[in-house]
């Protein structure tokens, strides 16, 4: 069976390579013969190439020198194959970068060196791209707060960053990340707060966000970025207690006004019961007729004292945290009867200008109660130091347009001191005062999402005035 290639149409099969082709003789190195992609790249023909030496068609640099080039030829012939990276130079002076691999081949007539070359000036160019972007990318990886994970589908760490390293230590990779999880399963997707650390460390809070990646066949998994945010936890942590305090606080705050309130209010039907029961017992002896009367008129008052405790205590019940939709007016309406008992004391008017529509809030009504009582009550303490005729005091809600409800505190004082620290635990205008009740109402108004302010009154005295979201 004859050969499907005819030995005559190997050299049409050399011509037709992309690779360049230069036959050199195994003993003098010159040049036999060239492919066309060879001519092509030079710029020479067979012809023209055949008595050039290396100087001529070579860059001119020491790396690229004659003595390089007959070294590295006389490698092929000696063992077979030499390879190098060789800068040819074409008839036109136009260097070429190549990738140049010399084969010795015994041939019938005589040995021959075949040099293979391609270029390579673009390959070297992405390959120093691709060094310079990894090299970035390890320092910026180096330098990341974050660490990085990419967990098999058994929780082995199968890549960590060198953050990552740092954050939880190096026995990291290769490592069950389960063992340095302290709550829980390894995080599956999504994000979330978890306390990571290396097995016998003490735990840290890491943010955490996990997502699955692919990248080809080489990396895939889990991916798990993290960063450490022990400090805002336990700052957090802090904020929380010190706003429980601050409730708890505000609630007993607010019982202590109610007590005192209910004391007052309590001591006069107890007083007049007491009357009559003196009085009665002093008729019993004479057989006087109107000692049912007064007996009968000391039960009222001794049963309304019943009422007015019995609404203290139902009060009291309600001092723990109950977050819940309810109308601003109502808490209003609730808080006027104490309100009242303050402005009588010191006779102030006090005038309620109350919307007719309810005004949905999500809130504590304790607190907020708590908070319109400490402005109604400084608003009636202030007006206390001004002249009997202009003792008056506004209390007025309304809704806004974007669906808020405001409640707004009006007096005719004194007005409002130069600066702007009137709700930082410092300003005071009472003789004894400590400021805190502001600080409080600040406190309480803007953790239910809301905004408090004062403002000047016009001509004279001062505008507190307090918004919550509407409720949903």
């Amino acid at each position: 069976m004859s050969s499907p290639v005819e030995p005559a149409d190997f050299q049409a099969l050399m011509q037709s390579l992309k690779y360049c082709v230069l036959l050199h003789d195994a003993h003098t190195y010159e040049i036999l013969w060239a492919n066309r992609a060879a001519c092509d790249l030079l710029g020479w023909s067979v012809d023209e190439l055949k008595p050039l030496k290396a100087p001529d068609m070579s860059k001119n640099a020491r790396q690229y020198g004659r003595e390089l080039g007959l070294r590295w030829l006389r490698r092929a012939v000696e063992d077979g194959v030499s390879a190098t990276e060789w800068c040819y130079r074409s008839k036109t002076g136009e260097e070429t970068l190549t990738e140049a691999i010399a084969i010795r081949v015994d041939l019938p007539g005589r040995t021959v060196v075949m040099v293979q070359f391609r270029d390579i000036a673009e390959e070297k160019a992405v390959r120093r791209d691709l060094f310079r972007t990894e090299s970035r990318l390890r320092t910026f990886l180096g330098s990341l707060a974050e660490g990085i994970v990419v967990l098999d589908d058994g929780d082995r760490v199968v890549f960590a960053s060198e953050s990552a390293v740092r954050l939880l230590g190096d026995g990291l990779r290769g490592a069950d990340f389960a063992d340095y999880c302290h709550d829980g399963p390894v995080p599956a997707a999504g994000e979330g707060r978890y306390r990571f650390a290396a097995p016998g460390d003490v735990p840290r809070w890491y943010a955490s966000t996990c997502q699955h990646i692919e990248i080809e066949s080489d990396l895939r998994g889990r991916m798990l970025l993290f960063y450490d945010i022990t400090d805002r936890v336990r700052a957090e942590e802090e904020h929380r207690r010190e706003t429980q305090h601050l409730d708890h606080l505000a609630r007993y705050n607010a019982m202590g006004d109610m007590a005192m309130a209910i004391a007052h209010e309590v001591s006069q039907p107890l007083a007049a019961a007491y009357n009559f029961v003196e009085g009665a017992r002093g008729r019993l002896a004479t057989g006087d007729t109107s000692v049912a009367f007064g007996l009968d008129n000391a039960a009222r008052q001794i049963e309304r004292a019943r009422r007015i405790l019995g609404s203290l205590r139902s009060y009291v019940g309600r001092l723990e945290p109950s977050e819940r939709l309810t109308d601003l007016g109502a808490i209003v309406r609730d808080c006027a009867y104490f309100i009242e008992l303050r402005a009588q004391e010191h006779s102030v008017a006090v005038a309620l200008d109350l919307t007719d529509e309810p005004l949905p809030v999500r809130c504590e009504n304790v607190l907020i109660g708590q908070v319109v009582m400490n402005l109604a009550f400084n608003a009636v303490d202030e007006m206390a130091r001004c002249p009997l005729a202009e003792r008056r005091v506004r209390v007025a809600t309304r809704l806004m347009e974007d669906g808020a409800a405001e409640l707004s505190v009006t007096d005719w004082g004194n007005g409002l001191p130069p600066g702007d620290r009137i709700f930082d635990g410092v300003f005071t205008s009472k003789e004894n005062g400590s400021g805190i009740g502001l600080a409080l109402s600040h406190r309480i108004i803007t953790r239910h999402g809301g905004r408090i302010e004062a403002t000047p009154n016009q001509p004279h005295g001062a505008v507190f005035r307090f918004t919550l979201p509407a409720g949903a």
